[in-house]
C-alpha cells in the first residue's frame, strides 16, 4: 500500500512518460503496476496535483503537469488555455465570472493565481466555472477586456 505522497509521485511519473486522456486510463496504469486505486481517489489527486488537460488534436486531450516558469511563461500559457478551453468571461463590479470547458476550470483558475497579478484578488473554480475577484472595479473592467481579448485570440 502507498502513500498518498507516494501514489501522487507515481500519478506524476505516469502523466509524464504516458498519454494518458482519463481518470480511468489513470487507474488502469496505476493497476497494472500493482497500485489498487479508486476513481475518486484519482479525481481527488488531479485535483491536488493540479494536473490539466493538455489538447493533443482530433478532439483528444492528454493530463500534464502544469508547468510554471517566469511571468512572461504562465501568461503564454494563460493565453493558450483562454483560446483553446474559455468560453466566455462576464463581470459584475469587481467580480469575474470566466466559463470553460467542463472540467478545465481548475486548470486555468491554477495558472490564473501563477500569474501573480495585482489586480487579481484570488480565484475560485468549479468544474466548468471560475469566479474571479479583481481588487477593484475599475481593475475588474480592464481586467474582464483583456481576458476577453485572450479568448478570442
Amino acid at each position: 500500500m502507498l502513500s498518498k505522497e507516494q501514489r501522487q509521485k507515481r500519478i506524476q511519473e505516469i502523466i509524464t512518460r504516458e498519454s494518458v486522456s482519463t481518470q480511468a486510463d489513470l487507474v488502469n496504469f496505476l493497476q497494472k503496476e500493482g497500485v489498487l486505486v479508486t476513481q475518486a481517489t484519482i479525481s481527488r489527486d488531479i485535483n491536488e496535483l493540479r494536473l490539466v488537460r493538455l489538447p493533443i488534436g482530433k478532439g483528444r486531450h492528454r493530463y500534464a503537469l502544469a508547468q510554471y516558469g517566469a511571468h512572461a511563461d504562465v501568461e503564454e500559457q494563460v493565453a493558450r488555455l483562454f483560446q483553446n478551453f474559455v468560453n466566455d468571461v462576464d463581470r459584475g463590479e469587481n467580480m469575474l465570472v470566466i466559463r470553460t470547458a467542463e472540467g478545465h476550470a481548475s486548470g486555468v483558475a491554477l495558472l490564473l493565481d501563477r500569474w501573480r497579478r495585482d489586480d487579481i484578488v484570488g480565484t475560485i473554480a468549479g468544474e466548468d466555472t471560475i469566479f474571479v475577484v479583481a481588487r477593484t472595479t475599475e481593475e475588474g473592467e480592464a481586467l474582464m477586456e483583456e481576458l476577453h481579448a485572450l479568448m478570442l485570440g
